[in-house]
């Protein structure tokens, strides 16, 4: 059974931990990417988003036996810096928990790291410079173009993975074929993206706080910053295409970009005399959600990853829900090893609403990270969870960290109670029930809170439950 040749199209951070896992599990497998080996030519165009790293992404690396040697790619992040246009600064934690953080991480290191792991085994073979153009779900076969030397080709296999991103050809073959009954979204934002830098210092140091993911929240718009390991930060603007004062459209001068940076982000602009530079030199890339069903056809083939369930990136969530797809796969295989049809449906059944999940809560935290953080009703919110956390750490989870840090539970289960929680405490600060002006070091006092917060949150999943929500 273990000579089954599996074909993964997409050697990014899904499919390259996924042919690591096969690997592992004996199996033979064959991944063809598109791009150049980012091992040996630099391929992140500006494109990068450094990726926010946390447990279950860690639940992964753990799976695969690598985890100590991810760790030295990380810089922990306790929580977020949130600057203001006066450049005051304010830390707000992710957790009341102190052990509970969130890590920045180069997604080319880790996608090196996994390439080499994958490797090691003498039944996995990687393949680039190989775009895929069509797969015949029903034979099982995937024409490819080397887009080196033009050749066209035609591999089959026994059965075939896709993790070949928000573009996958798989799913395109699902879509235009019209064999089945395939239902696609693809939902963009109405901002798109353009990645910038903070430069380290002369001395390779950093030139603001290193252990944060830095946050200019400005109500339609915003920047963030994620530390990297040589003293530089991976800087996103995120920023709408043709509304407001500013926008991706009507930035068109070294002049205008300067004078917005000026405006709204002063203490950035100081410590970036290469934005004009890079603003101009880097593209503006779309922000998307794509849903889709089904993801496989018969036993023949899968998606995975972004090509089935491609998020936004505002919960830190898209890699480490890719990964946790792996870990999800690997546990089924467990159970139906061999029947690749029963693997596949069971597999998209226990997964797909928790993808949705998340994408949804994406959504929430672009709305949340740009604009409510700097809102005084959701900072005493935050005051109270952090109380609740640290003074009740086995009682009480804040949303984010249901969604962040409890591996073990699924994204659905994490965000009915989130948001119940969310809408609980909200509700109790604005008509005087709760307030965050008591004594939040007095554990009798933050013991009453948690009682009302949770008899409050438990009435409305109640509530939600009869109204036939969830």
């Amino acid at each position: 059974m273990k000579q089954q040749n599996i074909l993964i199209i997409g050697a990014g951070l899904c499919g390259s931990l996924l042919a690591l896992r096969l690997g592992q599990r004996g199996y033979n497998v064959t991944v063809y990417e598109m791009r150049p080996d980012l091992r040996k030519t630099d391929i992140s165009a500006g494109r990068s988003i450094n990726l926010a790293f946390s447990d279950r992404g860690e639940k992964a690396m753990k799976l695969v036996g690598i985890e100590e040697k991810v760790k030295t790619l990380c810089i922990p992040m306790n929580g977020r810096m949130l600057h203001d246009k006066d450049g005051n600064t304010f830390l707000s934690n992710y957790s009341g928990r102190e052990y509970e953080y969130i890590n920045s991480i180069s997604r080319g290191g880790l996608n090196a790291l996994l390439l080499d792991e994958a490797e090691t085994h003498k039944n996995v073979k990687i393949h680039f410079n190989k775009r895929c153009q069509f797969v015949d779900f029903e034979k099982t076969t995937a024409t490819f173009i080397d887009t080196v030397t033009n050749d066209e080709f035609i591999e089959d296999a026994d059965t075939i993975i896709a993790t070949d991103g928000a573009g996958s050809a798989l799913r395109r073959s699902y879509y235009l074929e019209r064999k089945f009954l395939f239902s696609f979204s693809q939902d963009y934002l109405t901002h798109g993206y353009k990645e910038l830098a903070i430069l380290p210092t002369e001395d390779s140091d950093y030139k603001t706080y290193k252990n944060a993911l830095h946050i200019w929240p400005r109500g339609d718009f915003m920047i963030i910053a994620l530390p990297n390991l040589d003293g530089s930060f991976t800087v996103t603007l995120f920023l709408s295409y043709d509304q407001g004062e500013y926008n991706f459209n009507n930035l068109t001068t070294p002049e205008i970009v300067t004078e917005f940076f000026q405006k709204e982000f002063p203490d950035a602009l100081d410590i970036m005399p290469n934005l004009v530079d890079d603003f101009f030199e880097n593209p503006t890339a779309p922000l998307g959600t794509v849903k889709c069903t089904p993801w496989h056809y018969k036993g023949n083939t899968l998606l995975m990853g972004d090509s089935a369930h491609a998020i936004v990136p505002f919960y830190g969530q898209g890699m480490n829900a890719s990964f946790e797809d792996v870990v999800e796969f690997d546990a089924v295989l467990d159970k139906y090893e061999g029947d690749w049809e029963t693997i596949f449906s069971e597999y998209e059944k226990t997964r797909k609403k928790d993808t949705d999940a998340i994408a949804d809560l994406a959504i929430d935290n672009f709305h949340e990270m740009k604009d409510h953080v700097a809102n005084p009703i959701f900072q005493e919110k935050r005051k109270i969870e952090m109380a609740l956390e640290r003074l009740y750490p086995e009682n009480y989870s804040s949303k984010y960290s249901l969604v962040t840090f409890n591996e073990h539970i699924g994204y659905r289960e994490a965000m009915l109670r989130g948001r119940a929680q969310d809408k609980a405490i909200l509700n109790m600060i604005s008509d005087g029930t709760i307030s965050a002006d008591i004594d939040l070091t007095d554990k009798t006092l933050v013991g009453n809170l948690l009682d009302k917060v949770k008899t409050e949150t438990n009435a409305i999943l109640e509530d939600d439950k009869v109204a036939g929500l969830h």
